[in-house]
This record gives C-alpha cells, sequence and structure tokens, in this order.
C-alpha cells in the first residue's frame, strides 16, 4: 500500500509539473542587423502609425521599450524632433483556439515588414449549439532601430509570444514586457536567426 501510494505521488507531482511547463509561455524571437557595432546614444520610441503618438495605450508599451533600451545604455531623446536614434515600435495582438498554429515570423532588415496595429483584433464569435472553446491571446511586437538622418535600419526584431486567454500572463502589458525583455535579450542578437525563450 505504502509503495501504491508513494508511486502516486510521484506520478501526481510529475503531472503538476509537466502542467506548469505547459502553462509557462514561449516567446520567439528573430532579429537581423548589420554586423556591425551599435553605438548607444540618445533614442525615442514611435509608433508605426504616427496617429498613435498620443494614445495611452501605445505610451505604456514604449515606456517598457524605453526601459529596456535604457538597461543596454541608451539614453531617453529630450529633444524628440532632434534624436538620431528612432525605435519604431508596432504592437499587434489577436486571439486564437488554443493548440491552432500561429503565424510564422517573418522579416528582414529594412523591409518594410511591419503589419498590424495596436488594439486587440481577430474578432472571436461562438457558434450557437456547439461547446465553448479555450482561446489563447497572442501578441506580436516588432521594432526598428532606425538612423533619423538616413533613415537606415540599422536593427530589427519581432517577438511572438502567448498565453490563455483571461489570465494575467494574456494582459497586454505584461505579454509587451516579455516580448521587449526577450527581443534586447543578449543584444543586438545573431542576425537571421529565431530562438525561443522561456
Amino acid at each position: 500500500m505504502r509503495a501504491v501510494r508513494s508511486t502516486l505521488i510521484a506520478v501526481g507531482g510529475a503531472l503538476i509539473l509537466a502542467g506548469c511547463a505547459a502553462q509557462t509561455p514561449q516567446t520567439r524571437v528573430t532579429r537581423f542587423h548589420l554586423d556591425q557595432p551599435i553605438a548607444p546614444g540618445e533614442v525615442v520610441v514611435e509608433p508605426r502609425d504616427p496617429t498613435l503618438a498620443k494614445d495611452l495605450e501605445f505610451q505604456s508599451y514604449a515606456s517598457i521599450i524605453q526601459g529596456e533600451l535604457t538597461r543596454l545604455g541608451f539614453g531617453t531623446a529630450r529633444d524628440l524632433t532632434k534624436s538620431e536614434l528612432v525605435a519604431v515600435a508596432d504592437v499587434r495582438r489577436y486571439s486564437q483556439p488554443i493548440g491552432q498554429a500561429r503565424s510564422p515570423i517573418s522579416i528582414g532588415l529594412g523591409g518594410g515588414s511591419f503589419g498590424g496595429g495596436v488594439g486587440l483584433g481577430g474578432g472571436v464569435s461562438f457558434p450557437v449549439g456547439k461547446p465553448k472553446q479555450n482561446y489563447e491571446d497572442i501578441t506580436e511586437l516588432s521594432i526598428q532601430l532606425k538612423r533619423r538622418s538616413e533613415g537606415t535600419v540599422i536593427w530589427e526584431g519581432r517577438a511572438q509570444t502567448g498565453a490563455r486567454s483571461g489570465t494575467a500572463a494574456a494582459a497586454p502589458e505584461a505579454q509587451v514586457r516579455t516580448l521587449a525583455t526577450a527581443l534586447f535579450r543578449d543584444f543586438p542578437g545573431k542576425s537571421g536567426e529565431t530562438i525561443t525563450v522561456k
């Protein structure tokens, strides 16, 4: 009896650990750069869509991104129009059934690869008479680091993560924080390589 109890405890513990591992959000990251040193300087974070510059939601995202850049030694530009470096950011959010394949990450340095916009998209509907399906909220963060004077993109990255809808990990700011941390980990990163960060 004692042996059976020990086996049940061990199996239960393994299932709990497996469940925790399954709930840990994974972040996919791809980065491109010119394989040249990027000297830290004063930088300002701007939205890809200029109409979102004063949007409170984007400003909260910009603050998170600016914090990561500050950690890397980049200063915050006081005169926004004169900063030589600009971090152009784009956030895209959507929902999909859990288990469905996510859209692939596809970027190329300076190739106008941004897409989507800030806000939750991909409306969700449930057919009448069918059981409700579990969904996850997916967030993608794209950032281009550019020289303002010549418009040259010197670094570009895109990251994607997801979490079960309705959980704390699926909150927009939580996901953007996770993505920004992953994007700037070991900056500038290996160009052209897609990695998974847990």
